[in-house]
C-alpha cells in the first residue's frame, strides 16, 4: 500500500512539473505576443529579432491613431466649458462685425456640435424622465417669452436692456438658396445644438459647481442647496440674454423649477429645444427678427 502511495505521489509531482513547464512556456509566448491575453512575467527577457532583448513585462507603445489621441486627456471641466466659450466668442465676433454675423453663426453651430459629440463621454449620464412635462413647458415658455417681451415693450418701451443691430436675413443674402441654407442652420442650431450646450453648461456644470465648489460631481443633479444654484444660474443665464433679460429671467426660473422638480436634464433640454423651435417658427412667420 505504501509503495502504491509513493508511486502515486511521484506521478503527481511529475505531472505538476510538466504543467509548470507548460505555463512558463505560455508566459514567454505572451511576452512576444501581448494579444494572447496571458500575463507577462517579471524579470525574464525574450529576444526580438527587430528590436533586441526586452523584459517579459514590456508593453509596446500604442500605434493606433485613436489610442494616441486618447493620450490627450481632456478634463471634465474643460469639456463643459469649451463649447460654451467657443459659442460665446463667435457670438461676440458676430456682434462686433455685422458682416461676419451669418458666417459666425454657421461656424459656431458646427464647431459646438462637434465638440459636444467629441466630449460626450465627459458629460453626466442624462435622465429623460418627465419628458412630456418638458415639452409642455417648452410650449408655455415660448408664449411666456414672446408675450412678456411684447408686453414690456408696450408698457415700458425704453426699459433698460442691451441694444444692437437686429439681423434681418431677408436683406443679407443675394439668393434664396443662401437664405434658406442660413435659416435652416440657424433654426437647427437653436433647436438642437443650443439646448444641449446650454443645459449641460448652466443646469448641470454651473448649477452643481455652485452646490459643490470643490468638485461639481459631488453634487446631485438639481441640488437645492438653499436655492443658491437656482438664483446664480438664472442670473448668469440672463447675462447672456441682455437684450431680452426680463423674459430670460422668468424663463430661467421656469427651467430651474423643472430641474428641481424632476432632476431630469433631459426634460430641461426638451423644454429648451421646444421653446427655441417654436420661437424660430414664430420669427419666420412674423418676421419679428429681434427674437432671433
Amino acid at each position: 500500500m505504501s509503495a502504491e502511495f509513493g508511486l502515486l505521489n511521484a506521478d503527481r509531482i511529475q505531472h505538476s512539473a510538466i504543467r509548470i513547464q507548460q505555463l512558463n512556456f505560455l508566459l514567454r509566448v505572451s511576452a512576444v505576443n501581448p494579444s494572447s491575453g496571458h500575463p507577462a512575467g517579471n524579470g525574464d527577457a525574450v529576444k526580438d529579432e527587430k528590436q533586441g532583448t526586452k523584459p517579459l513585462n514590456y508593453i509596446s507603445p500604442p500605434s493606433h491613431p485613436r489610442l494616441r489621441q486618447s493620450l490627450l486627456t481632456i478634463t471634465d471641466d474643460v469639456a463643459y466649458l469649451l463649447p460654451m466659450a467657443l459659442f460665446l466668442a463667435f457670438t461676440w465676433a458676430g456682434g462686433q462685425w455685422p458682416g461676419f454675423y451669418a458666417a459666425s453663426y454657421v461656424i459656431k453651430t458646427l464647431l459646438t456640435a462637434g465638440l459636444l459629440i467629441l466630449f460626450r463621454r465627459h458629460y453626466t449620464k442624462m435622465s429623460w424622465n418627465y419628458w412630456p412635462l418638458g415639452i409642455v413647458l417648452g410650449v408655455v415658455g415660448v408664449i411666456q417669452w414672446v408675450g412678456m417681451e411684447k408686453a414690456m415693450l408696450h408698457l415700458w418701451p425704453n426699459y433698460p436692456r442691451a441694444s444692437g443691430e437686429v439681423f434681418d436675413p431677408t436683406t443679407k443674402f443675394a439668393s434664396s438658396t443662401a437664405f434658406a441654407m442660413f435659416v435652416g442652420i440657424r433654426w437647427a442650431g437653436a433647436s438642437l445644438v443650443v439646448p444641449f450646450m446650454e443645459e449641460l453648461f448652466w443646469r448641470d456644470f454651473v448649477w452643481r459647481s455652485v452646490a459643490a465648489p470643490t468638485d461639481f460631481k459631488l453634487a446631485r443633479i438639481g441640488e437645492w442647496d438653499r436655492g443658491l444654484p437656482l438664483i446664480v444660474v438664472t442670473l448668469l443665464f440672463c447675462s447672456v440674454h441682455l437684450n431680452q433679460w426680463m423674459p430670460a429671467l422668468v424663463w430661467g426660473l421656469m427651467t430651474g423649477g423643472l430641474l428641481l422638480y424632476t432632476r431630469s436634464l433631459g426634460a430641461c433640454i426638451l423644454m429648451h429645444g421646444v421653446t427655441n423651435f417654436l420661437l424660430g417658427g414664430y420669427v419666420l412667420w412674423s418676421h419679428d427678427w429681434k427674437f432671433w
